[in-house]
């Protein structure tokens, strides 16, 4: 669609609105009464202070645990398909436990950690700094926030789309407690239970846990077993004779919480500790096209059979190399598989991986065969704690400190067929410390407060990997790792707010931070030796450079890379309440996401550094609340004036090896424009209606060449966008309460829409995901008592196929596939709840 026309007819509709009578009582003495048909208040923590939404001048979706548990939403991504501009989704395959974050444009793919995320996530105020760890359940939360547009002086670095703040309920000390228990689709079993005591008269604890378990819902089929009268032999897989002997996306997750609670006069103190642990099956993988690959992709052309010396990838049972190509794709337009008997599974949810090379060894490729592991799995654990503590009525002093630690391990059938392309093994381990201290002050009876503070943060990342891909000329096999990459951030900043005149804030904020980060190389064989430079390229046998193994890699083993580098951010916002309804504030910000250094060279001269992107924004916006309360308003507009943004160069002319090259660098710079509105209405008693609707236009300003005009340096299309940015969103919900002399009756409905999006920044067209509208409903019945509640939900009610995320490795001396991660089929739970 023309984001033109979607941006005029969403101003269309704020006009409308803002014409209305706006009558209203005071929101600051506005009853909390949840059965009035007042929208009520959420008290947020975006400006170091609370604050209710409605005065916060930064554009935020907040939600509190009555509408988490309304919306049945138990994962952040669940949340952010309601917030305007925001694109949350779990990693495919090659990402393992972690998420893929987009806010307003900006965020990041790879989870390698050479590469910094560029939307912030936190709990309870402690900086989570690695998308690995970042898919985080939803257990015993009080409220989300979710903060769009820079934070660079409130958050700090990598919030530079925007940040994700999720707190967690503290210990009350009332002797509560629940447990829920719900099953449903797949097998899924959901148990979730919590409990709040007092210790002593100042000292609580509130322990929390989930357990959730699920069967897979796309089958891995044996090939050869399910098509008898093909080429490919049966049992070719870890099967054993079962075709469907393993699912993806079946899932085992288990976490705990415990949480302490001390207050004092002036002094509260508050330790928590979790664990999370998850033994799941690999990420859903199905092949969408697959054929030769080309600069113009033909998904009925014939793929690579043999490698580069001729070793045939797949025997057939007449001896001869089966090719990768459209027989391997279950479902489709693109699908030439016939003769199948895929033993009633839906086609559209089979792949034929087996994440498994029994290609027979050579002198080039001599440690065959290799099996990869169909696992994801992830071990986490952290302790964090912090103290608040109140000199006078005008000034406390705040510290914040946790350790964090975890490992994760996912394997990868990178091609999604019996004909073994490209399979992996990776590791992450990580370990985080991070310390902060804000001095929190007010002066002048009101007329000035702010928050001066430091943080620092000391981690380091791991990954260790085994790679094996059969597609590059001359294959490579090799150990990746344990390349280590530790990183150390201090910065310090300071933030006041000024209130002039009644009704009238300025706010302006500073923060300097300085980083540095070092990233070392290790390439080795997998017997564990080391491809030798003066070996492999004095070409002895032959003058073949193939007749060794990785020799393409000699030299890159103990070698080093690094960055360092410092950043001022600022912010400066004027807000101003015009009347007891209607706030409007303007505010110009900036932000930046870490710089870092190539984590994939293909040669020594392709360790290079590369500079942080950095963001500046100029906004306004408005916050109201109208008719009697009964309808609010919250939006804004925006211009993002991005820089430096960091893409990947597949030439690399300052290099000695000019090609193959995966080189992150600094090549685009964009203008992003955009709006959002968010509603929540309460017609009628009991009856709540709330959406949201987002238009975003992005433009690169970069120098251009060719036709068509891509990124000098690049092949990313200058009228391309960011991945995972769609120019249009929305959503919608609806519930409905009837309360009776038994209990209390809910209906509701949620629907979110996304527009078409792609999956990587050539914006290629296998990268495409097509638009979709996902409708998710539930009922539920609470009795009198409160004691009891009992749940029936169903995702996806409209039953549609659609793609999570999409990788196209279809380019001249790439993979020649094109796999997708499809979203789950509608499903359904019961559930069951009791209130102690």
């Amino acid at each position: 669609m023309r984001v033109n026309h979607a941006l005029s007819t969403a101003v269309l509709a704020l006009a409308t609105a803002l014409a209305a009578p706006a009558w209203a009582q005071n929101e600051s003495t506005a009853p909390q009464d949840t059965t009035s048909n007042d929208v009520q208040d959420i008290v947020v923590t975006a400006q170091f202070r609370e604050t209710r939404l409605q005065d916060t001048p930064i554009a935020i979706t907040a939600v509190n645990a009555a509408m988490l548990e309304a919306r049945g939403q138990t994962d952040i991504t669940q949340v952010a398909a309601q917030a305007p501009n925001v694109s949350l989704r779990p990693q495919p395959q090659n990402g393992g436990t972690g998420l893929i974050a987009f806010i307003r444009g900006v965020g990041q793919t790879d989870f390698n950690y050479a590469l910094d995320p560029g939307v912030g996530v936190y709990i309870d105020d402690v900086y989570i700094p690695t998308l690995s760890s970042s898919l985080l359940e939803l257990i015993d939360l009080e409220r989300v926030e979710i903060l769009r547009g820079p934070q660079g002086t409130l958050a700090g670095k990598n919030s530079i789309g925007g940040a994700i703040k999720l707190f967690t309920a503290k210990p009350k000390g009332d002797n509560s407690g629940s447990l829920q228990v719900g099953y449903g689709s797949y097998n899924s079993l959901n148990v979730r239970g919590m409990a709040d005591f007092a210790i002593t008269e100042n000292l609580a604890m509130r322990v929390s846990g989930l357990s959730r378990s699920s069967d897979g819902y796309v089958a891995m089929l044996d090939y050869g077993q399910t098509h008898p009268n093909s080429n490919v032999k049966g049992n070719n897989s870890r099967g054993n004779g079962n075709a469907d002997y393993q699912s993806m996306g079946g899932q085992n997750i288990t976490a705990v919480r415990a949480a302490l609670r001390w207050t004092g006069s002036k002094v509260e103190v508050n330790l928590s500790g979790d664990y999370t642990r998850e033994h799941s099956e690999p990420v859903p993988v199905v092949v969408i096209a697959a054929g030769a690959p080309s600069a113009n992709f033909n998904p009925r052309s014939t793929g690579q059979s043999r490698d580069a010396v001729g070793t045939p990838l797949l025997v057939g049972k007449d001896g001869n190399p089966i090719p990768l190509d459209c027989r391997f794709v279950p479902a489709g337009p693109y699908s030439c598989d016939t003769g199948a008997n895929l033993q009633g599974y839906d086609p559209r949810f089979v792949s034929y991986s087996n994440f498994m090379d029994a290609m027979a060894p050579s002198a080039q490729a001599p440690f065959k065969p290799y099996f990869s592991l169909p696992i994801t799995q992830f071990t986490g654990w952290g302790v964090q704690g912090d103290i608040t503590f109140d000199l006078n009525d005008n000034l406390n002093v705040v510290y914040i400190g946790s350790y964090r630690k975890y490992e994760s391990k996912f394997g990868q059938d990178q091609d999604g067929t019996p004909v073994p392309i490209a399979q992996l093994d990776n590791q992450l381990n990580h370990h985080a410390f991070t310390s902060e201290i804000r001095l929190n002050f007010k002066a002048g009876d009101g007329l000035l407060e702010g928050t001066v503070g430091g943080f620092y943060l000391d981690q380091k990342g791991i990954y260790t990997a085994r790679v094996d891909l059969n597609y590059v000329g001359p294959t490579i096999d090799f150990l990746h790792g344990p390349d280590t990459t530790p990183s150390e951030t201090k910065a310090v900043f300071g933030t006041v707010t000024l209130h002039p005149i009644e009704g009238a804030s300025i706010t302006g904020g500073i923060r300097y931070t300085k980083d540095k980060k070092d990233y070392t190389y290790y390439r080795s064989n997998p017997d564990g030796t080391i491809p030798n430079p003066a070996l492999c390229f004095a070409n002895p046998a032959g003058g073949s450079i193939v007749a060794y193994p990785n020799c393409i890699l000699a030299g890159i083993y103990g070698i080093t890379g690094s960055f360092k580098g410092d950043r001022w951010d600022w912010r400066i916002v004027g807000d101003y309440r015009f009347s007891e309804q209607f706030l409007a504030y303007a505010s110009v910000s900036t932000g930046f996401k870490g710089g870092g250094v190539n984590p994939r060279p293909f040669v020594a001269d392709q360790r290079l550094p590369f500079n942080p992107e950095t963001l500046t924004t100029y906004e306004v916006g408005f916050k109201a609340d109208l008719f009697d309360r009964r309808v609010r308003l919250n939006g804004a507009a925006f211009l993002n004036k991005y820089e430096d943004i960091v893409l990947g160069k597949t030439i690399c002319p300052e290099s000695s090896l000019p090609s193959p090259c995966l080189r992150p660098n600094n090549i685009g710079s964009a203008d992003v424009k955009g709006f959002e509105l968010e509603a929540t209405i309460r017609p009628a008693d009991g009856f709540t209606l709330d959406g949201s609707i987002s238009v975003l236009d992005f433009k690169y300003t970069s120098p251009t060449t060719g036709t068509p005009a891509v990124l000098v340096g690049s092949q990313i299309p200058a009228s391309g966008i960011t991945p995972y940015t769609p120019e249009l969103s929305y959503s919608v919900g609806a519930q409905y309460d009837y309360q009776t002399d038994i209990g209390l009756f809910s209906i509701r409905f949620d629907g979110s829409y996304q527009g078409e999006l792609y999956s990587n920044a050539e914006n290629t067209i296998w990268s495409k995901i097509d638009s979709r509208f996902i409708g998710n409903g539930q009922v539920s019945f609470t009795d009198a008592d409160k004691a009891w509640k009992f749940t029936f939900e169903v995702k996806n009610m409209f039953d549609k196929y659609y793609f999570l995320s999409k990788s196209d490795v279809t380019s001249p001396g790439n993979l020649g596939v094109v796999t997708g991660v499809p979203g789950l089929p509608r499903t359904w739970m019961a559930s069951v709840r009791r209130n102690f």
